[in-house]
């Protein structure tokens, strides 16, 4: 037997992961660096639904493992690979596993899925004895070559590891049906030897694709293992294979043994524990029997499972002393980074963030807006001014000036097509440009000439009123600057053509607004400047942000710094931009159902004025 047929693992071995399981990965690695692996074992992924690379964590470093979509293509690319964790599901546990063993590389599939169909699970076991290939599972949580490599979750927790002593070869070789035995014997053992070789759990299923047998020859050829250990259970009669090869002297190291499932004499007949397998059919196959044959065969049998781990205390002091055994030496153990979410769970670990949310928190079951939930938001028709009012101000507003808010939008989105920003969405729709697009081409054209004089209007009336300044005052120091009044003038309405939009925000205002102090002054200043020329009236820019001043001062929810702190921060032109986005829109799809083409400006209307040079 050559170093390859009885080890299956070492240091060196290299694994695809079949699905992309990143948890299992990772444990894998953080095994591979607790045992201080040059190389990682997982070589790549196997992933049908998407290639690529993964990124995980080698120590404290992120490395990205390459992923592939089948296992022809990630073993032509990884010939080195020898083993696949395959965590494909019961359906396609089968098609993966003979995938694999047709793979001349692969010489190892562990199958973690259980419920595999019987038939299928002999297929795959028959095959790869013909192929003299090995199968873990089905139905197995793996196993694992202590120092040396790990499949997927085996022996849980880094902490467990360490504690059972798998981050560095001790002298005992395992076997068991059970994967929650393998990781209960890892302990035993480590607490009572120098802790294990290798740990394999077969597979609780009536057909595993490998037995107990083909690894206890394994641990016998292997000169690292000293003492056999092994769990077997109810059922079934793999055992007696062993019993078989103690009495042909096959087996010359010291087996430590016990077949689970002792109670069952107690028990009603016919029970079946937790594994397919472990139905005693007839009096053969109980453990009672078992124990008894293996005994009598010369295997090392404890009265009880008690005292299993005395058992193999007893052995390994023995060989100790015979000088057969010895102490291996403790290695340093690296310190595995926690993970960053387990150690927030635990509240372990504080992080300075990098983003500031107050407005709103989609952690829980529902959306919270400014700390309500949605739900609640929906049943108590907050409506669109409502939500404004929370995620702008984190203020909830009264119905009034939700209402003021929804009128505002309203009126404000859409002024036709001839205006800068509908014109500029219009253009980039018929050159083929997307909603989004062409809705950020016409955004891009609001600014202090066209829907943001909102704020400054806002800004600049509450200014002077605040500063005492008469509207006489405020209209000479604005023309001595030479600064034109924002708010004030229309391109076509005018006295005599009033802004019907402005009749109706000031309508409005005056029936549900406790106080229009701005307002009324913003009029006396329209007083002023019409009486110089018609169309110097109070626009419905102006009239949005002075509204929204006594809006806020008619509130009692804000205080003078907040309402300075709204015109200072442009929330005011957020209403037409949002507003306006709804005409925007409009226009854009209307293009879109017009099919349009290309839009080119008439030459007509272009007057082209070149210098004369030459």
């Amino acid at each position: 037997m050559t170093m390859k047929d009885y080890q299956l693992f070492d240091r060196n071995t290299r694994a695809f992961v079949y699905g992309l399981q990143t948890n299992a990965i990772q444990r894998m690695l953080d095994f591979d660096y607790l045992c201080r692996r040059e190389v990682p074992s997982v070589a790549a992924i196997i992933n049908p639904n998407r290639g690529g690379v993964q990124k995980v964590f080698w120590g404290t470093e992120e490395i990205l493992l390459p992923m592939y979509k089948t296992i022809p293509e990630a073993a032509a690319a990884h010939p080195f690979a020898e083993v696949m964790v395959n965590f494909a599901s019961f359906r396609s546990a089968f098609d993966t596993t003979m995938e694999a063993l047709a793979s001349p590389t692969i010489k190892t599939v562990a199958i973690i899925a259980e419920g595999v169909p019987e038939r299928m699970a002999r297929v795959m076991a028959a095959t790869a004895r013909k192929m003299k290939k090995t199968i873990i599972g089905p139905a197995t949580v793996g196993g694992l070559a202590a120092g040396a490599f790990r499949i997927g979750n085996t022996a849980g927790t880094i902490e467990n590891i360490i504690e059972s002593k798998l981050h560095r070869p001790g002298s005992v070789g395992f076997v068991s049906k059970s994967g929650g035995m393998l990781n209960e014997a890892f302990n035993i053992i480590a607490r009572n030897s120098s802790g294990v070789v290798e740990g394999i759990a077969i597979g609780g299923d009536r057909y595993p694709g490998s037995n107990l047998m083909d690894h206890i020859l394994r641990f016998e050829a292997n000169p690292e293992v000293a003492i056999i250990a092994c769990l077997g259970e109810v059922g079934g009669t793999d055992e007696y294979r062993i019993v078989e090869a103690l009495k042909a002297d096959q087996i010359k190291k010291p087996l430590v043994i016990w077949v689970t499932g002792t109670c069952s004499k107690i028990l009603p007949g016919s029970v079946q524990f937790g594994h397919a397998g472990a139905k005693a059919q007839t009096d053969l196959e109980t453990a009672d029997a078992k124990n008894r044959a293996l005994k009598e065969a010369g295997a090392i049998v404890p009265a009880s499972f008690d005292s299993y781990g005395d058992e193999i205390r007893g052995v390994y002091e023995r060989l100790l002393a015979e000088g057969k055994v010895r102490e291996p030496e403790e290695p340093e153990i690296p310190k595995i980074p926690m993970d960053y979410a387990k150690a927030v769970s635990e509240g372990i670990v504080r992080k300075s963030t990098n983003l500031i949310c107050t407005i709103s928190d989609d952690r829980g079951e529902e959306v919270l807006y400014a700390g309500k939930p949605l739900s609640r938001v929906l049943e108590d028709g907050m409506g669109i001014g409502g939500v404004i009012g929370l995620l702008w101000f984190k203020k909830e507003i009264p119905p009034w000036a939700a209402e003021f808010i929804e009128l505002v939008l309203q009126i404000v989105a859409d002024h036709g097509p001839a205006v800068s920003a509908a014109h500029n969405a219009i253009v980039a729709s018929c050159a083929g440009k997307d909603l989004i697009t062409s809705l950020a081409s016409g955004l891009l054209t609001i600014g202090p000439r066209f829907g943001g004089a909102i704020d400054d209007a806002a800004r600049e009336f509450k200014r002077a009123r605040d500063s005492g300044l008469s509207p006489e005052e405020f209209v000479r120091g604005m023309k001595a600057k030479g600064v034109n009044i924002p708010g004030i003038g229309h391109r076509i309405k005018s006295v005599k053509n009033p802004d019907k939009r402005v009749e109706l925000l000031i309508g409005y205002a005056r029936e549900n607004f406790a106080r229009t102090d701005l307002l009324d002054y913003a009029l006396s200043v329209q007083e002023i400047t019409t009486a110089k020329k018609g169309n110097l009236i109070l626009n419905v820019d102006g009239c949005i942000g002075i509204l929204f001043i006594d809006l806020m001062g008619s509130c009692e929810v804000f205080d003078e710094r907040e309402i300075d702190e709204v015109i200072r921060y442009g929330y005011l032109n957020g209403l037409f931009a949002l507003g306006r986005s709804i005409g925007i829109i409009g226009h854009i799809l209307d293009q879109k159902r017009l099919d349009s083409r290309l839009y080119r400006h008439p030459q007509d209307d272009i007057a082209y004025m070149l210098p004369k040079l030459g």
